[in-house]
């Protein structure tokens, strides 16, 4: 009788558990069996085994062999195990020269003739190899994102045949080396000076990027909502090593590859307004990321506001607030990061148009109703688009900036904020306000009186505190002043919208 034992990690949400793949070759009829809570695509991988083992000219043992992926309650899925499973039998059968295979980690899916697979997820797993202190073999087509993770080492092979030169010392796989990170694809970045006028709209998009801030845009069709929301990506701060890992992770395990040339970029995730609520929070029965979870350290862009149903808008209202969203099912229970910056756009009216006379004001105000107002009041920046005045055309003939020069800007802005707090000031806490945010005492007043004359929330106070601190960080000014103040004051549109209709429709 033979055991060998090989280390793999199962895929649960963004971590990797270890798995323990157990290899048992007896006597008595030939047989192959998986216990330890293997799905379908697990248990198949017994076919893909046998014909790998012997299309590489090995002997597959006719024997009894049981093969036991520990923990047994942790469910395995995909075919990631086939190259560990593989492994085992042929140390066990001592086909492969004795090494110690608890300094090393596999995972790869096998081809009928040996050849490996890419997997899903091999960020995560890196990172987990990573702290275990073990080498990593996985195929190469999973070596450059797997790389990404510092202080990984990692083997990539190609082919099931290259295990045995190198385990028995004379062909030794070279370890993968992390290339350099740069971000140098710009191409398909949409530049701000493409916008035409609505130079207000410009400077909210600015306030949001360098704050963090979450923005509405308000206006009719064709006023540049969609155009200047997709331009924000094109603003915002490069991400930092750290931040584009997390990314990245997220990418892996939802089989979306990054891409090496611009996985510092910011994501940017638009959802059709007919996307359920599982596909913005994420779901399933094996709980997998959402649209939100996608666009982590990055942007969420819903267009066309109201025509998403309420029930989807408001999922989102708890991980605005936490940076996080926890799925629970009857078996599992995963949390995902979900720190994103909500941009939206919506038009005033059913009709695109707040004043043309095709609908009242009972039908307007029941169409801004779809959007709950806890949900709204999650949303710092609401502006208003207005349509571009008579000869804004022929009179623009001085040349725009570009979104390297904003983005310039932003990024010295989103840096005093790094350097004060750690953090960019939409995400600074109660007690932060009050180191942060000081207001002498007659702005204090002058703001307690706005916001009780606007009829606004203690949420809504404190963002405009939020966006005050913005705007003086954007002036390089230590304090707040009163004119930043006011012009945070200024980004209420849809409160100041919602009580003119009110008050028609009580008249």
């Amino acid at each position: 009788m033979s055991l060998a034992c090989v280390y793999s990690r199962a895929r649960v949400g963004l971590e990797s558990p270890l798995v323990t793949v157990e290899v048992h070759l007896a006597n008595g009829l030939p047989a192959f069996h998986i216990v330890g809570l293997p799905e379908a695509s697990v248990k198949e991988s017994k076919d893909r085994v046998r014909s790998a083992i012997i299309n590489c000219g090995y002997e597959f043992p006719a024997k009894r062999i049981t093969i036991n992926l520990a923990p047994a309650d942790l469910p395995k899925e995909g075919g990631r195990f086939d190259l560990p499973i593989a492994v085992g039998i042929l140390a066990a059968s001592q086909q492969l020269p004795q090494v110690d295979l608890a300094q090393y980690e596999f995972a790869g899916e096998l081809a009928l003739s040996g050849e490996l697979r890419a997997i899903v997820g091999e960020i995560p797993m890196a990172m987990a190899c990573c702290e275990s202190n073990r080498t990593l073999i996985l195929p190469a087509q999973n070596s450059e994102q797997a790389s990404w993770v510092k202080q990984a080492k990692i083997h990539a092979i190609e082919h099931l045949t290259q295990l045995y030169p190198h385990f028995a010392r004379q062909t030794l796989l070279p370890f993968v080396v992390d290339k350099p990170i740069q971000n140098i694809d710009t191409t398909n970045h949409l530049d701000i000076s493409d916008v035409i006028g609505q130079p207000l709209a410009k400077r909210a998009l600015e306030i949001a990027a360098s704050g963090n801030h979450n923005l509405l845009f308000i206006g009719p069709p064709g006023t540049g909502k969609t155009m200047l929301a997709s331009r924000l990506a094109g603003i915002l701060p490069k991400m930092t090593e750290t931040e584009a890992l997390e990314v990245a992770a997220i990418q892996s395990i939802s089989n979306q590859n990054a891409n090496a040339k611009s996985w510092l970029t910011r994501p940017f995730r638009a959802p059709h307004h007919t996307a359920s609520s599982a596909a913005l929070v994420g779901g399933g029965s094996q709980p997998k990321p959402g649209e939100i979870s996608l666009a982590h350290n990055g942007v969420l862009f819903l267009d066309e506001l109201p025509e998403f149903e309420r029930k989807v808008l408001d999922v989102l209202r708890e991980p605005m607030e936490s940076g996080e969203v926890t799925i629970s099912r009857a078996m599992h229970k995963q949390c995902f990061p979900a720190r994103f910056q909500l941009i939206a756009a919506m038009n005033p009216s059913p009709t695109g148009f707040f004043n043309d006379n095709r609908s009242t004001p009972e039908q307007v105000l029941r169409y801004l109703n779809r959007l709950s107002g806890p949900f709204l009041d999650r949303i710092d920046i609401q502006i208003e688009v207005a349509r571009l005045p008579r000869g804004t055309w022929s009179n623009d003939t001085q040349l725009n900036e570009s979104s390297d020069v904003v983005q310039q800007r932003v990024q010295i802005c989103r840096q005093r904020q790094i350097s004060r707090q750690g953090d960019a000031n939409a995400h600074l806490g109660t007690s932060d306000l009050k180191k942060y945010c000081h207001l002498t005492a007659d702005d204090n007043e002058f703001l307690e009186l706005a916001v009780e004359k606007l009829g606004l929330s203690t949420r809504a106070h404190h963002k405009i505190l939020k966006i005050a601190r913005t705007l003086a960080d954007m002036a390089n000014s230590e304090h707040i002043l009163h004119e930043h103040l006011l012009e945070a004051l200024s980004y209420r549109a849809m409160d100041r919208l919602l009580r003119h209709l009110t008050r028609s429709v009580t008249l």
